[in-house]
């Protein structure tokens, strides 16, 4: 049976919410990079694009993160982006979920291979199920949950919703 945790109306909340807040934390920055990681984060992060474009004027580039997030050492992060791209910028990585940390983890190496002016890091759910030191910086709702429960995100037109399995 499916647990609907938020729906689409609480994400559009959250997603404006914390729109807001990287937007307050980049007032006086000239261009941002959000990068959403391929899958849920990538649509996340095109959300959080589209509010940060209609809320100001900062210049948004929308940068896609690439790796088998089953085994992400091996495939090794790839962007859609050159690393000269985000030298010097402000980045944030986004996630659908945060559950073990593994993914965040790599992708926040990934970027701190390049010289950065700040990274930080944006979730829609956080789990508290981690076995890395990362955290969300911008979240939209943090979770207990079971080991043998699943967080499930669809990002459906009109029809979002987070459940839990």
């Amino acid at each position: 049976m499916d647990n609907k945790i938020l729906d689409h109306d609480n994400i559009q909340f959250k997603t404006r919410r914390i729109a807001y807040q990287i937007l307050e934390a980049n007032i006086d920055e000239q261009e941002l990079v959000i990068a959403g990681i391929e899958g849920g984060g990538l649509q996340f992060a095109k959300k959080i694009n589209t509010v940060l474009r209609a809320i100001s004027d900062i210049h948004i580039v929308l940068c896609k993160v690439y790796m088998d997030k089953k085994n992400p050492l091996e495939s090794g992060v790839t962007t859609s982006l050159d690393a000269a791209a985000y030298e010097n910028k402000s980045v944030v990585l986004v996630d659908d979920v945060l559950n073990s940390g593994t993914t965040l983890i790599y992708g926040v190496n990934h970027f701190l291979k390049s010289p950065l002016k700040q990274l930080k890091t944006a979730v829609l759910v956080n789990r508290n199920h981690k076995k890395y030191p990362v955290k969300a910086d911008y979240k939209g709702i943090s979770l207990s949950t079971s080991l043998h429960e699943h967080v499930r995100v669809s990002f459906e037109s009109k029809n979002n919703g987070v459940f839990l399995d």
